[in-house]
């Protein structure tokens, strides 16, 4: 029986680095983004390294979820990073045979930074719409969900990291709290517009988070998704 985990995170967060932190796993496989190229052909969104994506993955959404997220794996335990505004047009109903894990990032710092690679960024992208509906579709069945900020996360990965296992029904593997430096084979295609941080890391590094003012026009997007963050925090976890 396969565990099938997907983390739906915002962009611009720690998912790269968890990712990572589960590649370690000596039960686990992972894939980085697996509906990405669906995203962008129904949303026909501009981001960088478009073409390369949808050229080097499945945009068929149903069929990555039939072949490969519900498919067979070599290892018990299967992790997928997903960005959660990815999960348009396509039958949620596998969500049911998956953990779903909700990561979280404080919008302010999600738009100073996207708005580098996407310059009209708007409160889709950020990912806390599909969060929210991620969170009330757990809670409406009756399910705790699992939420991690990723400020907590980095406060304390090992305490985090035990709790999150704990709520998986994994053991917690200590090789988890770090792993080598540079690309990995499961990166996607777009790690070198991307991942430039998550390759020069080692392990969960807590920075200190700009406190510049986002960029100008970008208030009204910020304004709408504070209240989608904090509704987030409500349910997220502490170690």
């Amino acid at each position: 029986m396969t565990l099938r985990i997907n983390c739906w995170s915002g962009p611009r967060n720690i998912s790269t680095a968890l990712m990572y932190s589960f590649r370690q796993r000596t039960d686990t496989v992972v894939f980085d983004e697996p509906i990405y190229a669906h995203y962008l052909r129904v949303s026909g969104r501009e981001h960088p390294g478009r073409s390369e994506t949808l050229a080097s993955q499945n945009p068929d959404g149903n069929a990555v979820v039939r072949d490969l997220i519900l498919g067979s794996h070599p290892r018990p335990v299967a992790f997928f990073k997903m960005m959660s505004h990815h999960l348009i047009d396509l039958d949620t109903a596998f969500l049911r045979e998956c953990r779903n894990i909700l990561l979280v990032r404080d919008p302010r710092h999600v738009l100073r930074s996207l708005s580098v690679n996407i310059p009209d960024v708007n409160l889709g992208d950020t990912g806390l719409e599909s969060q929210v509906e991620l969170l009330d579709s757990v809670l409406g069945e009756g399910d705790n969900p699992i939420v991690i900020d990723s400020a907590a996360l980095l406060a304390d990965p090992g305490g985090m990291l035990q709790r999150m296992c704990s709520l998986l029904e994994i053991d917690f593997e200590e090789t988890m709290l770090s792993w080598p430096s540079g690309p990995k084979p499961e990166d996607g295609t777009w790690a070198v517009h991307w991942y430039a941080n998550a390759h020069a890391s080692t392990g969960f590094l807590t920075g200190i988070p700009s406190d510049d003012p986002i960029p100008t026009g970008l208030e009204p997007v910020l304004e709408a998704a504070l209240p989608l963050y904090d509704r987030l925090l409500e349910h997220s976890l502490t170690a």
